[in-house]
């Protein structure tokens, strides 16, 4: 499933299964064939349309289309994309982070860092229990570890600040 805005206005909710195309709930029989590697034809409802993918980013899943003639600027977020944002950790693809907030709330298990310690992206922060699930923090950039501001053994309530970088 994905959410997908469009001119920052209008979304929305797109899926795709067994070749069966679903937007906003509804079935969607639509013909679309590939005139070129960026230009499509689409036929839908008994009505032609010319669409060019003018710009597209994959790692922003962004895109700028035209419809026949109509320039549109198209966002989408995936599955995991709204789970990172319920999670809270949806402004983590920013460049530099200042600190780290509890996604959920929860009990620390165990700190892999020290105040100083130099992390790259992806690196063990601490285990956080929740939900009777056990969650490895993993470093959101490369930082520099400010401070920690959790122990083993702390309950922390989410949006709380756990480390500054």
């Amino acid at each position: 499933m994905y959410k997908i805005k469009v001119n920052n206005q209008q979304d929305f909710s797109v899926s795709r299964k067994d070749d069966k195309l679903t937007i906003n709930e509804q079935l969607v029989k639509a013909d679309i064939a590939a005139v070129g590697s960026s230009l499509f034809h689409v036929l839908h409802n008994q009505q032609s349309y010319n669409v060019e993918v003018v710009s597209f980013n994959a790692t922003e899943k962004t895109a700028e289309i035209k419809v026949n003639g109509n320039t549109y600027s198209i966002t989408s977020k995936d599955q995991f994309d709204i789970l990172l944002e319920q999670l809270g950790f949806n402004h983590l693809n920013a460049g530099a982070i200042s600190d780290l907030k509890a996604p959920m709330p929860g009990m620390v298990l165990k700190v892999f860092v020290n105040e100083g310690d130099v992390l790259q992206k992806g690196d063990n922060l601490f285990i956080l229990e929740a939900m009777k699930m056990e969650n490895i923090i993993k470093a959101p950039a490369d930082a520099t570890v400010k401070s920690v501001k959790i122990k083993a053994g702390d309950k922390v309530e989410k949006g709380q600040v756990l480390i500054t970088f």
